[in-house]
């Protein structure tokens, strides 16, 4: 009997339908009997159709699968409703006719024809599919191993690239005390130091991009306070800016911002040394702005040279700068604002640009409002003190690179401090062993067999059982250096650091 609602569909109709069908289609009573097998199922089974008729359809799976198929048969019969079965986990596979196995996506649908609950079953071939998405993982998978060596690579060039640069750069400084009475030795050596400096501009840059190109710099995102940003850029910027004859502002600011603090130092500590570089008198203004609660807007304005409106769209291209090569303010190599951008998509940040020639520029930083109260001080590293003056001070100076460790040392050496040099830290206890008198310790960060100079600093400290005040020098610019814990016993310098500033630096610890 015809159930309520339900017309019985003309046998020819299902076959012309079936036939006309894209996929391998079969026509399967309740007791798993094929009554009817399209023109796609030789393509797709190996079989004619008209082969399978009156056979069953677990002829057609695998014969592991075959146990269970006919109590999901079963089931299906009793619910009657459509469904997809199976091609998700390619857990299904269907039989060929030469006893391979290939896995399928099937569809079921309930019809009723000639007084009787019938099974259209579509199949579907899933091998191209299966092989497409073996290979996405494999693609996916030499993806991720590709971006852990070029993080790898890049980590391993921040610091081999930076020793020889810093060799050069220490060698510079002692050079230049040897050579005082000699002026035009010591001129040689100033303009060496320019190129040296010119140099690690350059290098730092680089690979400041290759790292942001890469992936391997990732987000540390957290509510912040934009106040001590903003002391950070003041005390490093202060002394460029009156040497040019500038008057630096830093407007106080109350606001708190949500993102990575150190990386948003990085874009504002770009834009204002552009600022101060491209700027021959007036001033350069740093502030935050507090239209909207819901962001925090930071405005570098100077009055420099200024950018032609024609020129502004490509301001963020690497190697381009403004005025070409007839530009008077030329220095650098234009890599700072393309770092800029690099950084400010990465946070998914808005950055401004609004510039008038002959009038100067200003460029605004949105950042998104703090989401907490609880805020992270951006880390400003300490300058702690420690009694003694350079001619009594005893350095223990660890570094596994015998160019840069002999640099040092004689650095150290004809500025007056008395200097014991090692190359890992069981030689640094060797030495504490043998002599405690230790004032202050400069190590570096990445040291031979996996030593790191915090293990340096933390051994030495619990050998000699006092707080001893320690320089750690480090090329590597990688999150770990950003993550390490505070310590405000310690100061952190990166390679390739001045001779002057690695000197003035030893002053301060070293100063009553």
């Amino acid at each position: 009997m015809t159930p309520p609602h339900m017309h019985t569909l003309p046998p020819e109709l299902v076959r012309t339908v079936l036939e006309a069908a894209p996929d391998a289609m079969l026509l399967v009573d309740n007791s798993g009997v094929i009554r009817f097998a399209n023109q796609h199922v030789r393509a797709l089974f190996g079989h004619p159709g008209e082969e399978l008729v009156g056979f069953t359809i677990e002829g057609l799976i695998p014969e592991r699968f075959r146990s269970g198929h006919a109590k999901y048969r079963d089931q299906f019969a009793k619910g009657n409703k459509a469904r997809l079965m199976g091609g998700h986990r390619l857990d299904l596979f269907g039989l060929h006719a030469d006893g391979s196995e290939f896995p399928v996506e099937i569809s079921l649908s309930p019809i009723y024809c000639e007084h009787e609950w019938l099974t259209v079953a579509a199949i579907r071939d899933l091998t191209h599919r299966a092989a497409t998405e073996r290979d996405l993982q494999e693609a996916r998978a030499t993806a991720d191993r590709a971006n852990v060596a070029k993080s790898r690579f890049l980590a391993t060039a921040s610091h081999d690239l930076r020793q020889p640069l810093q060799t050069l750069a220490l060698l510079n400084g002692a050079l230049r005390r040897m050579v005082e009475d000699r002026p035009a030795a010591a001129e040689a050596l100033a303009q060496q130091e320019l190129a040296i400096g010119s140099m690690s501009r350059l290098l730092n840059a680089l690979l400041d991009i290759s790292k942001l190109e890469s992936g391997a710099i990732k987000p540390d995102v957290c509510d912040f306070a934009v106040s001590a940003l903003f002391d950070e850029l003041r005390r490093e910027f202060a002394r460029l800016a009156d040497k040019k004859g500038l008057s630096l502002t830093v407007i106080p600011c109350e606001d708190s911002a949500h993102s990575d603090p150190s990386l948003v130092g990085q874009i504002l500590r770009n834009l204002v040394a552009n600022a101060i570089k491209y700027t021959r008198h007036g001033f350069v203004t740093l502030r935050c702005l507090h239209d909207d609660p819901a962001s925090v807007r930071i405005e570098v304005r100077d009055t420099g040279v200024g950018i032609p409106s024609d020129q502004l769209g490509y301001i963020y291209d690497e190697f381009y700068q403004v005025g070409g090569p007839h530009n008077p303010v030329r220095e650098g190599y234009g890599l700072g604002l393309s770092i800029v951008q690099r950084l400010v998509r990465l946070l998914g940040l808005e950055l401004d640009a609004q510039s008038e020639v002959g009038r100067g520029s200003l460029f605004a930083l949105t950042l998104p409002a703090s989401r907490s109260a609880t805020l992270t001080v951006p880390r400003i590293e300490a300058q702690p003190l420690v009694h003694g003056t350079p001619s009594q001070a005893r350095i223990l100076l660890v570094e596994d690179d015998a160019g840069v460790r002999n640099a040092t040392r004689m650095l150290l050496k004809s500025e007056g401090y008395d200097v014991a040099a090692v190359a890992s830290l069981a030689e640094a206890l060797a030495q504490v062993r043998q002599d405690a008198r230790v004032n202050l310790l400069v190590t570096d960060y990445h040291l031979g067999d996996g030593e790191i100079g915090t293990q340096v600093i933390t051994r030495l400290r619990n050998e000699l059982n006092k707080p001893l005040r320690a320089v750690l020098m480090t090329g590597d610019t990688s999150s770990a250096i950003r993550e390490l814990p505070p310590d405000p016993l310690t100061r952190i310098a990166s390679k390739p650091v001045n001779s002057e500033e690695l000197l003035t630096l030893l002053r301060t610890m070293l100063s009553d």
